[in-house]
């Protein structure tokens, strides 16, 4: 029970489901249709029923997710041997080419060229500057907050 224990403290800082997170995910949810179903039968609430629905529809799929995950990484593993068999196959190692990571000092590529600057691009026609125009207030107020002197021009409006 220690080993599981310490094996599940492990597990949180593992990236990844491991066997005993699932293991402890589980057990868990098990315990907690248990709970819902004695609750269901001490108040025969449908509330409980719903709760148990939404319980093992989360459980299903935690435990779904987590064996997509693993056939992901197997057919990740088979891809990365075929490739690495592929590789000796051929008769070749791994080359600066092979590797997925870039060095500066690099004598089978090019210099890198710089790239052209983008012009400043405006979502706006050129055209549009002219068309713009300045929306118009509702009355006189230069859109500050309103004052006193605004709420008597209404007053004196309505009268």
């Amino acid at each position: 029970m220690a080993s599981f224990l310490t094996d599940l403290f492990t597990s949180i800082f593992t990236p990844g489901p491991t066997h005993s997170l699932l293991v402890a995910t589980n057990f868990s949810f098990a315990a907690l249709q248990a709970v819902l179903l004695v609750l269901l039968l001490l108040t025969y609430s449908v509330h409980f029923i719903v709760l148990s629905v939404l319980c093992a529809g989360l459980w299903w799929s935690i435990n779904w997710f987590a064996a997509e995950l693993e056939a992901a990484k197997k057919e990740e593993r088979g891809r990365e041997a075929k490739r690495l068999e592929q590789t000796q196959r051929q008769g070749r190692g791994t080359t600066a080419e092979d590797s997925d990571t870039e060095t500066e000092g690099s004598k089978d590529h090019a210099p890198a060229v710089a790239a052209e600057p983008v012009p400043n691009a405006t979502l706006l026609p050129d055209n549009a500057e002219a068309s713009v125009r300045k929306r118009r207030s509702l009355g006189s107020s230069t859109g500050d907050i309103s004052t006193d002197s605004d709420w008597d021009k209404v007053s004196e409006a309505d009268t």
